[in-house]
């Protein structure tokens, strides 16, 4: 529990970051933040986020931290009452990310591996201009890499699980959408755009 994390938007609503619970509760103690509920997104303050918490009709479900004298349910998402500008990260084009995006997925087959039966293809491969970026490779399982050889996928007939693309805006933040989160967090997740350069 104390290892949740925390959206963190700024002042104008928009993602910027994703912070431990412990950061994201200072940060509210300090009146640097409010909370923002996960079903209305009214906005509370560290002292009237504790008392709905503890209120008889506050939450019917949820994550909660305990003291000796209440109890506080864990925040998903909170906005910055000051900062208002947009954190830009650059997430280098790597193997790594590659992996993320694709969930160690064969694109071709559609089945799962582990990282060591996986190849990363070019969809329009090297020795025909195939360049390293996020829309030219896609994870590939070793059958089909050998089996689709240096033809593109229409000429091989392997039709792509999907068509690849720069990720999502979470790699930014250098983490997934925790399963309990998703629901609060989808609707500023689906705002935020990832805007970087793609490395060599």
């Amino acid at each position: 529990m104390v290892d949740a994390q925390v959206l963190v938007l700024n002042k104008s609503w928009i993602a910027v970051n994703v912070t431990s619970l412990r950061r994201a509760m200072l940060l509210l103690f300090h009146d640097s933040a409010r909370v923002v509920h996960p079903h209305d997104y009214s906005l509370y303050d560290f002292d009237s986020w504790c008392a709905l918490s503890n209120a008889e009709d506050g939450f019917s479900e949820g994550r909660y931290i305990y003291t000796p004298n209440m109890r506080v349910r864990l925040p998903e998402v909170i906005v910055l009452n000051a900062y208002n500008r947009f954190v830009k990260r650059e997430v280098r084009l790597s193997r790594k990310n590659i992996f993320e995006r694709d969930r160690h997925v064969c694109q071709y087959c559609k089945r799962k591996f582990s990282k060591a039966d996986l190849t990363i293809d070019h969809v329009m491969p090297r020795s025909r201009g195939g360049r390293d970026t996020w829309e030219n490779l896609v994870l590939a399982c070793v059958k089909c890499n050998i089996r689709k050889g240096s033809r593109t996928p229409d000429e091989a007939h392997m039709p792509l699980l999907r068509r690849p693309a720069k990720p999502k805006w979470l790699p930014k933040f250098g983490t997934h959408v925790p399963k309990e989160s998703l629901h609060s967090w989808q609707r500023f997740v689906d705002m935020a755009y990832w805007n970087t350069e793609i490395g060599d």
